[in-house]
């Protein structure tokens, strides 16, 4: 493995630079510029330009990616989209799936991301087919992005019989986590079933658990208000801080007082939550015909409460989400100005939930980060600005798998005959 450093770099928001030396695909100093070396290293010249760990895509659905124009929704609901979704599912290959997953990845390495947890779907449709070509995938890309697979229950577990045989099977098969999807179902009694179904295989298989939950306009549906139960169920099996919701929009649709104890809850017995803005917003608010809801689960309600707190991109253009490319920052920024979080302090916390928080909620924080030690995933941004990143998205100039350079970007734009300053 090539050694590398990274010389003049501005790590995160420090005030002066630094040369991060890598060795072994891992960081083994961070030091003053210029510091000599009798080793011979690859070296990036980071010109002042600002280095961040690796961005961290803590839930995406990479099988389901990329279907627009092959279907459309008979309607414009949740359910619309999940019925359209499962319709095509029934036509999927291999090499259909393989080849709009790898796509998927690719880009999502092109735009910085070095760790990546995918949902295929595992369901008496689709089989095991989503998560045999993730498992093919994470094996092929692995000198370029980390790859989780979540067996995910798209369709319900109760309402679905053989799909509880089947999460087995993709658990034994190299699945790292288990995934849930708690509205599916017919009932409070069988979502509760359904959770505590997902909550034992964790425990039976020890791997976290990463649930679909509450994704509603409101909380009129009980089926969508089981955060507190999965909470309570989570500390009964001592999984805290391996248990992910993600969506949690009918959060945002109770009162405050609810919400409060909701995310106090959820906080003290280490559960984290996922928005997924780009979703959350395209599904949210259908049957509204005036003052249209635009639920997102409230994110500054969650760090007050100390609930980790990640964001994830979730779709890619099929009929949940109909656009998209993988870049964590454009989920970053749309989170943000959904979110009413503005300003220094809000947008650095934001950052954090497509790097630290998104690394926490994925189990990888003990390596990650810019420091002695730490894995070197990083991403060179074509930046001296770490209180504009969130805002300008920059140019990702290089991308650092383990201490190998996997991707690079050049973008130049320039005034042509422009005034003088």
């Amino acid at each position: 493995m090539t050694d590398l450093i990274l010389r003049d770099a501005r790590v995160e928001d420090a005030t002066r630079t630094s040369d991060i030396v890598v060795e072994a695909g891992r960081i083994t100093a961070v030091r003053p510029p210029g510091t000599g070396t009798d080793r011979p290293y690859e070296s990036i010249d980071c010109a002042g330009r600002i280095v961040l760990p690796g961005f961290v895509e803590a839930h995406i659905h990479p099988d389901k990616a990329l279907l627009d124009g092959l279907g459309s929704p008979r309607g414009t609901t949740l359910a619309d989209a999940i019925a359209v979704t499962l319709d095509l599912k029934r036509g999927f290959g291999h090499d259909d799936v393989y080849d709009r997953s790898r796509r998927v990845i690719e880009s999502a390495i092109l735009n910085g991301t070095t760790t990546l947890r995918a949902h295929p779907d595992v369901d008496p449709v689709a089989g095991l087919l989503g998560v045999e070509v993730l498992l093919e995938l994470r094996e092929k890309y692995r000198q370029f992005i980390d790859i989780q697979i979540v067996a995910f229950p798209q369709e319900g577990i109760v309402r679905s019989p053989g799909t509880e045989k089947l999460l087995r099977a993709a658990l034994t098969a190299g699945a790292d986590v288990v995934g849930g999807c708690s509205y599916q179902e017919d009932s409070v009694e069988d979502c509760r079933r359904h959770v505590d179904l997902v909550l034992d295989l964790a425990a039976e298989y020890d791997v976290p658990a990463d649930l679909h939950a509450d994704f509603a306009d409101d909380a009129g549906d009980p089926r969508y208000t089981m955060a507190e139960y999965i909470a309570d169920a989570t500390r009964r099996r001592g999984l805290g801080g391996r248990v992910t919701l993600g969506h949690m929009t009918s959060l945002s649709g109770r009162p405050p007082l609810e919400r409060a104890a909701t995310a106090a809850k959820l906080a003290s017995h280490g559960v984290n939550v996922v928005p997924l803005p780009a979703t959350d917003l395209h599904l949210g608010g259908r049957i509204d015909t005036q003052a249209v809801r635009r639920g997102v689960a409230p994110v500054r309600e969650l760090w007050d409460a100390g609930v980790v707190t990640a964001t994830a991109t979730n779709n890619i253009r099929n009929a949940f989400t109909p656009y998209g490319t993988g870049d964590l920052l454009d989920i970053a920024l749309l989170l943000a100005q959904t979110g009413h979080l503005s300003g220094p302090a809000d947008l650095r916390r934001v950052l954090r939930m497509v790097t630290y928080d998104a690394a926490r909620v994925i189990g990888i924080a003990e390596h990650y980060g810019v420091r002695e030690g730490a894995i070197a995933d990083l991403v060179v941004l074509d930046t001296t600005r770490y209180d504009d990143i969130v805002l300008d998205r920059p140019e990702r100039a290089y991308v650092i798998k383990a201490g190998r350079i996997v991707a690079r970007s050049t973008r130049t734009r320039q005034l042509v005959n422009a005034p003088a300053a």
